[in-house]
């Protein structure tokens, strides 16, 4: 079996950062920000990190997918003949492709409360001042902060479990069964 370790390195780095930094976002800075004071600066400081989280998220997701396409490459033999890869392989793709979307889809609620200075108290909660529009967003936020981490929390355990059908007596198991 040939080493993939720039695909795993690209995939399992990638991974943890996106894990890592929205789950650190979701603890500690929207909860920090509220210590920023005033409603306009607790929105603005939750913001300003968030924005600043953007481009390093965006890296992580990219060398996230280009290491799992390079991870595919490398093992479609086990995918076609070792049971139980393919199926691994499909819930890997599908809570991707959901971490994906709820990701995408919160950095448009994030521009929302970004580009109009939401004023907020607390990083996902509206003021009494924040505008109907900017106030849906944060809620909606507020909840979706926790979906992310836990998406890509899946998917930590999933490519813990894809590690192990990599086991030689896994691969023999799986390759026996499949031939049965």
């Amino acid at each position: 079996m040939a080493r993939n370790t720039l695909s795993r390195s690209l995939h399992d780095v990638g991974l943890a950062a996106w894990f890592g930094g929205t789950l650190a976002n979701a603890v500690a800075l929207n909860a920090a920000a509220a210590e920023a004071g005033d409603a306009q600066s607790v929105g603005d400081v939750a913001n300003a990190g968030w924005d600043r989280w953007t481009p390093v998220n965006a890296v992580a997701i990219g060398a996230h997918l280009i290491g799992s396409v390079g991870q595919l490459r490398g093992n479609r033999d086990r995918l076609k003949n070792q049971q139980g890869v393919a199926t691994m392989s499909t819930v890997k793709s599908v809570l991707t492709i959901a971490a994906l979307g709820v990701t995408g889809y919160s950095r448009v609620l994030g521009q929302k409360t970004s580009a109009g200075r939401a004023p907020s108290s607390s990083g996902t909660k509206p003021s009494k001042k924040t505008s109907a529009d900017a106030a849906s967003a944060q809620l909606q936020l507020d909840k979706l902060q926790w979906v992310i981490p836990a998406l890509t929390g899946a998917l930590v355990v999933v490519s813990s479990f894809a590690g192990e059908q990599q086991r030689p007596a896994s691969v023999l198991e799986g390759l026996t069964a499949r031939k049965s």
